[in-house]
């Protein structure tokens, strides 16, 4: 009798640790599960200029807002015609959409940070960081009119530095692109040639040069191609170790980019309150980077189920406040306070 007591003691300790087991298992299972059920997944695209930033906040917001991030670098252009589609719940753009086609889309852009478009070259025998260029110089390079690295012109900004003879190879973009938009406004605004000849846009019919898409494209282009010359956002130089061009200001000086030079050109910004836009091409101001955008997003100004608006507006204001040491660490420029408030305000 003394026996059966204790084998039936023993089975009902196995059955009670089964349960505990299952149980705990059940539990465990629920708890992996349903975070990722309670997660809303938002559609962004567009910039690649914009990519490390959102991709970054996406990283380090989802645990605390509950919004996960799926974002397709397809260039700002493709991007605004996506959310134009309403095949995504946001579009990113360098380039501001203009007032007309916002109302036609019924869409609201707001800024979201300021970065530096950076000249990058790969020129055999110079030191990184020690090329030196003016924009009319840069121009002539994009025109075709200066096709070897020891022109004359180029010579003349840099004494003392040994220029190869070896053709030039400027590189642009093949997708539709908000860098370009920055860069060629940038051309325009310093060389009358290249206004009357070219122009302004996110795609520009290129006088000259080979194509690659997204800043990556470039970055691995020009790291790997003797002579080669590109433009790309900071953190892609940076981040692939390129050299990167000195370019003269408006005030005549010559700067490198860095975080600091494109602050100093976002301090003398005049912002649009309509639109949310300023342009910071080619800024006065002691110090100030030539070549410095502010990237905009574009989301449906009616918020509802379909296209996630609530969770969309959501992500960008944690972005906007949370996220700002995510942006300085990515060299990016987070807005002045002033924008960002205002921006917040429109968020609500």
């Amino acid at each position: 009798m003394k026996e059966k007591r204790i084998m039936a003691g023993r089975a009902e300790n196995m059955g009670w640790k089964k349960t505990v087991f299952l149980s705990a298992l059940l539990c465990g299972l629920a708890g992996a599960v349903l975070p990722q059920a309670r997660a809303e997944q938002i559609t962004g695209a567009g910039s690649s200029f914009a990519a490390p930033l959102y991709q970054s906040w996406s990283a380090h917001s989802a645990a605390q807002t509950g919004v996960q991030l799926n974002y397709q670098t397809i260039g700002s252009g493709a991007g605004q015609n996506q959310v134009l589609a309403g095949t995504v719940d946001f579009g990113a753009s360098d380039a501001p959409m203009s007032h007309t086609r916002l109302e036609e889309g019924h869409l609201l852009q707001f800024p979201t940070a300021i970065g530096g478009i950076v000249v990058t070259a790969n020129v055999p025998g110079v030191p990184e960081g020690g090329l030196r260029l003016t924009g009319p110089v840069l121009a002539a390079i994009y025109d075709g009119s200066i096709t070897q690295w020891n022109d004359p012109r180029i010579a003349a900004l840099n004494p003392g530095v040994t220029l190869p003879d070896l053709p030039v190879a400027p590189l642009h973009r093949a997708d539709g692109s908000g860098t370009t938009y920055v860069f060629t406004e940038y051309l325009a605004r310093v060389s009358p040639t290249w206004e009357k000849q070219v122009g302004r846009g996110t795609s520009v019919a290129w006088p000259m040069g080979a194509g690659a898409r997204g800043n990556d494209g470039i970055a691995a282009y020009v790291k790997n191609t003797e002579g080669s010359v590109g433009y790309v956002e900071y953190a892609y130089a940076e981040r692939n170790h390129l050299s990167t061009v000195v370019l003269q200001n408006r005030a005549g000086e010559f700067v490198v980019p860095s975080v600091t030079s494109f602050m100093r050109a976002a301090e003398n910004a005049t912002w649009d309150q309509t639109d949310m836009t300023a342009s910071l091409c080619d800024a006065d101001g002691a110090g100030s980077w030539p070549i410095v955008t502010t990237t905009y997003v574009l989301v449906p100004r009616e918020e509802n189920e379909a296209n996630h608006g609530k969770a969309v507006r959501t992500f960008f204001r944690w972005g906007l406040t949370e996220g700002e040491d995510a942006s300085k660490e990515l060299d990016y420029v987070p807005l002045p306070v002033v924008v960002r408030d205002a921006v917040l305000e429109r968020l609500k």
